[in-house]
């Protein structure tokens, strides 16, 4: 059942019995004055068997010659409810009259009250009056009518002939009798009596509750003992967001299914939990739980990542990252979407999902140490056998599921800590749930701030959002075949996966565009159902100041000439951490430097060489591999100055940029008239040194030898970036249009 005592889905027992466990206080008193009125006005005060009740039905057998009243009272009914017998005659009620004194003796009257309330037939397999009233009245017997209470008191004394969806005349006749009987013994005023009786019967059954089905079916096997299980969903939020899941999941193509998951972020409580789009679609494979299932997390975890990056004094909001070719080792990652961005700042590659900049900062982290910290706030983390953590576990590189990374997010509001999620309800006096740091509070919100801006465009300032609006990130696992999209909203986490169960890919699909909507539609309904939101107060220990690129350190511990790009950064602690070192940089060890230059010449000169006028000159340099995106002001073969002709010893950097023939920036091309193919172009670079790798729009095409062309033929129209990166890190870049025509 739901947290405030709503049935989500029903199962019957091994008997076929339908029955929903009830205590005397989730009954409607209108109910409980009915049935002591037609069943036992004395049921409070004799030990289990009314001897003028008895008395009464012994004369009315003997002048009628048959059984006008059986003379039961309420103690006595449970005793042939929990030991029918086969036959009712004088020995069968003997028995009932010994079994009501022996229940009288070992339990109170509210005990022996609720297993009538739960036990008591009413009608084909329905037994209990929680079971009949839902599947009578589509209510709880909390909110039963005055005519409604009255019929259930009536209907155990013949199931099958008072049935309201069967013989609705002879249920209205037994109830109005009963009704009759409350007005003549003062039960019930003559008004409220009245206005029973001109209430309809309607025939009519409900059916049993199916909501929640795959968190029903969950908890049934995880508590096979419990005939009650209270979880803690809300029943409006879930049924809203199965409506919304499956209404969503029908604008995509076959297949497809959804799952959402809303967490409080206060109690770790789950308040919505929908498994599939739709349980009943086979179509869609509405059967399978993907809350739980395994699946590639794509770029859901790049928040965490940056966040232990904060903690380990690595960067800040905007420290300067690569997003350009780079090759770790053997491993050339690529972005997800076309083309590089070159230079860009850490809150800004994260909003992107970038994932060159992901890995760069990982590669200085370390594969192991970010997933042993995943580990130990109890992510769920699974390789393949034999497999072991590298740098592509921030891409997806490993397998987990909805529930866990939606439980990893609730950090971002919870000062950095982790708890397990909790699907059932704790006993009031329950010891609180353990938690584990994930992040520091500081880098958790500062993160939480950065998913909270603008996810469409850089920006070069924190970017003011409210404290409260939705902090939200996507993901995409390899092959197009999961889609992620996670938020923090007020006090409550969002967790969406769309895809399909089989594993299939989704063609075209992306976090950002099938699974982002869905979430932003779930925010809308979590605020609506739970209006009420706290802000999260900015910790002690984050602090704003303004840095300069490309050193990433604080402006006014930075020589002007030394800042030339400007941009406000949250930083932890004071620490302002410079931008991390280019891996790929193998001609200049660090992006501060200071040599001497002839005052005349204004060449780079040292102690071998014949000048006598030299000055020391300090400038700032750009990670290598941003070279093409770079002004001219800014790049290294351009700022570093030429060796002095003078000196004996051959200088000490091998300065040049690399660059490609024959392509400029913002060609267009277009196939020869009378060509129905997209045209082909030569791609060769000069001044490179070992392999060159070429990118088209962002992904590795072509390794070769260096000075050697290759073909490359365009396969559709529009825009294009074309990157060659050497062994040396040193890059170059054309963008350009390859017109619609070119068919």
């Amino acid at each position: 059942m739901a947290e405030d005592g709503t049935p989500l889905t029903a199962y019957a027992d091994k008997n076929g019995i339908w029955r929903y466990p009830i205590s005397m206080d989730e009954v409607s008193p209108a109910y409980l004055e009915a049935l002591f009125t037609y069943e036992d006005r004395w049921f409070w005060y004799h030990p289990g068997v009314n001897p003028f009740a008895m008395l009464r039905a012994a004369r009315q057998y003997l002048q009628a010659d048959k059984v006008l009243s059986g003379g039961s009272t309420l103690s006595m009914q449970v005793a042939r409810i929990l030991e029918p017998m086969p036959r009712r005659n004088l020995g069968s009620k003997l028995w009932q009259v010994v079994r009501a004194l022996q229940l009288e003796v070992h339990y109170s009257k509210r005990d022996i009250l609720t297993l009538y309330l739960n036990f008591a037939p009413f009608g084909g397999t329905l037994e209990g009056v929680q079971a009949a009233s839902y599947t009578y009245f589509g209510k709880p017997a909390n909110r039963l009518s005055d005519a409604e209470a009255a019929l259930l008191a009536v209907l155990p004394q013949a199931p099958t002939r008072y049935r309201p969806d069967r013989n609705p005349r002879m249920a209205r006749m037994a109830r109005d009798k009963l009704l009759q009987r409350m007005k003549d013994l003062n039960v019930w005023s003559a008004d409220r009596v009245e206005g029973a009786q001109l209430e309809v019967v309607a025939a009519q059954r409900f059916a049993s509750p199916s909501t929640a089905q795959l968190l029903s079916r969950r908890l049934t096997q995880a508590y096979p003992d419990q005939s009650l299980i209270r979880s803690t969903v809300d029943i409006t939020l879930q049924q809203g967001l199965e409506d919304i899941t499956r209404n969503y999941a029908k604008r995509l193509p076959a297949h497809t299914s959804a799952a959402v998951l809303v967490v409080d972020n206060r109690t770790h409580a789950v308040k919505a939990y929908v498994g599939s789009s739709d349980f009943y679609a086979d179509a869609r494979f509405g059967q399978i739980d993907m809350v739980q299932a395994i699946r590639s997390p794509g770029s859901t975890l790049k928040p965490f990542l940056y966040g232990m990056a904060l903690d380990e004094g690595l960067v800040h909001s905007e420290s300067l990252l690569t997003d350009a070719p780079i090759a770790f080792g053997n491993y050339r990652p690529q972005n997800f979407s076309s083309g590089f961005s070159g230079p860009v700042g850490l809150a800004d590659a994260l909003r992107r999902s970038l994932n060159l900049p992901a890995v760069q900062v990982l590669n200085h982290i370390g594969p192991n140490a970010f997933i042993s910290r995943l580990k130990n706030s109890g992510a769920k983390v699974l390789f393949a056998e034999g497999a072991t953590p590298n740098l592509s576990v921030i891409l997806g590189g490993f397998g987990s599921n909805l529930e866990s990374l939606t439980g990893l997010y609730t950090a971002l509001n919870q000062k950095g800590q982790v708890a397990p999620l909790q699907l059932t309800s704790s006993p009031p006096n329950a010891a609180p749930i353990p938690s584990r740091y994930l992040l520091s509070p500081g880098s958790a919100w500062i993160i939480r701030r950065i998913l909270q801006g603008d996810h469409s465009a850089a920006r070069t300032t924190a970017t003011p959002t409210s404290h409260t609006a939705l902090a939200w990130k996507t993901g995409t696992s390899y092959g197009y075949r999961d889609s992620w999209a996670l938020g923090v909203q007020g006090n409550y986490t969002l967790g969406v996966w769309v895809g399909r169960p089989d594993g299939t890919p989704l063609l075209g699909a992306s976090g950002t565009t099938t699974a982002a909507p869905l979430l932003f539609s779930v925010a809308a309904q979590v605020k609506a159902v739970f209006p009420a939101s706290e802000a999260t107060p900015q910790p002690q220990t984050v602090s704003e100041t303004e840095i300069c690129w490309p050193l990433g350190q604080e402006r006014a511990n930075t020589p002007e000439p030394l800042c030339h790009e400007r941009h406000k950064a949250y930083i932890l602690s004071g620490v302002v951490p410079p931008t991390l070192p280019d891996i790929s940089d193998t001609q200049w060890g660090t992006l501060q430097t200071r040599f001497r230059v002839d005052a005349v010449t204004g060449l780079r000169v040292d102690d071998s060489c014949n000048t006598s006028h030299a000055t020391t000159q300090e400038i700032a340099l750009w990670p290598q591999s941003l070279e093409p995106w770079l002004n001219d002001h800014q790049k290294r073969h351009l700022v570093i100055p030429g060796y002095h002709p003078s000196c004996s010893r051959p200088p000490l950097l091998a300065l040049g940029s690399v660059s490609i023939e024959s392509l400029y920036n913002g060609i267009h091309l277009s196939s020869p008239p009378g060509s129905s193919s997209l045209p082909t172009v030569t791609l060769k670079a000069a001044n490179t040194q070992g392999l060159c790798h070429w990118f088209i729009n962002g992904s590795l095409r072509y390794s070769v030898p260096s000075e050697t062309a290759v073909l490359h033929h365009f396969d559709k129209p529009g825009n294009f970036q074309i990157v060659v990166s050497d062994e040396q890190g040193k890059t170059a870049m054309v963008r350009g249009w390859v017109d619609e025509n070119s068919r």
